[in-house]
């Protein structure tokens, strides 16, 4: 596989793992409305792959289609960060909370959007004319999403003891997850290197943090690398889920 179509499959997964993880929050938010709105996000970010997986099928040029791509790949094969993959809570479904911390998902929500935003916004200018399509369109849907996200995670850091000891605790779970953010490299003409979005996510990472009364850990030596295929213990679990349909009935159609 090219390095092009490397790089478009990276945002894509990313995009589709982190959709099927919110979807996972349906009927299970701590308000209606907060249901809604990630449902809605999830289906953004659903739509973006969706765009991005059909782009990298043609790159590609062997016959596979969105469909194709997302669920009738191994788990090797996927390039999301594993940030995306990390199953929605910080404790144990035995306490009670039924596998989900709106804590941890909030900040994951927060993180993700923040580097979305900063990567669209340069891709918009990227040679390939049908990526920086996608970019435009989809930068729209993503400073909403981190809006959104950035007000909850004020109201929760900065609201009861208990509300901030919980984001402080999600937060410790995934402060190691964030570096791989940064750490694909870019494809001329096509799209700049991660790492070139680090110092602004930092400082709107920091400045939010501020705001949220959170304080920031200390980084971690740690170096996921689900973006060549190295996946965390969870993702195995999030595709048996995911692929179940297309898997127990190939070719399937409504």
């Amino acid at each position: 596989m090219d390095a092009t179509t490397t790089y478009v499959l990276r945002l894509a997964d990313t995009c589709l793992i982190h959709s099927q993880r919110l979807s996972e929050w349906c009927g299970h938010a701590p308000v209606l409305e907060e249901d809604l709105a990630l449902s809605n996000i999830a289906l953004d970010l659903l739509g973006q792959a969706r765009a991005l997986l059909t782009h990298a099928g043609r790159l590609e040029g062997a016959g596979r289609d969105e469909d194709r791509l997302a669920f009738l790949r191994e788990e090797r094969d996927y390039r999301n960060v594993v940030l995306a993959e990390l199953p929605n809570a910080v404790a144990s479904p035995s306490d009670g909370s039924g596998g989900r911390d709106f804590a941890l998902t909030t900040l994951r929500n927060a993180a993700l959007a923040i580097w979305l935003e900063l990567l669209y916004d340069r891709l918009q200018a990227s040679a390939d004319a049908e990526l920086a399509a996608i970019a435009a369109k989809s930068l729209k849907e993503v400073r909403y999403h981190r809006q959104h996200s950035s007000d909850w995670v004020v109201r929760l850091g900065d609201g009861t003891d208990d509300s901030r000891a919980r984001m402080q605790a999600a937060l410790a779970v995934l402060w190691p997850y964030f570096g791989e953010l940064f750490a694909a490299e870019g494809v001329d003409g096509v799209g700049p290197a991660w790492r070139e979005l680090e110092p602004e996510w930092r400082a709107r990472w920091a400045t939010l943090m501020q705001e949220a009364t959170l304080a920031l850990p200390q980084d971690s030596a740690m170096q996921p690398r689900g973006i060549d295929g190295v996946h965390s213990e969870h993702m195995g679990h999030l595709l048996a889920t995911m692929q179940y349909l297309q898997r127990a009935y190939p070719g399937g159609v409504w």
